[in-house]
């Protein structure tokens, strides 16, 4: 026979389960530090300037 499932309770239980998800979202986007933040983007700006420098040059799009 099935479980009987008291829905008000399994209502509240999604409902701090959603809650749960966005706020640990939430202390990923902002919880770093500026610091760590800032390396980040610069080692991000480095590896794609590194990556930019490095691709040969297309000679169909030079005509």
């Amino acid at each position: 026979m099935a479980e009987i499932v008291n829905l008000n309770r399994a209502r509240k239980a999604k409902a701090r389960a959603e809650k749960e998800e966005s706020a640990a979202a939430n202390r990923a986007l902002h919880g770093t530090p500026k610091a760590v933040r800032n390396l980040a983007e610069a080692r991000k700006d480095k590896a794609d300037g590194t990556l930019s420098g490095l691709k040969l040059e297309n000679e169909a799009d030079d005509n």
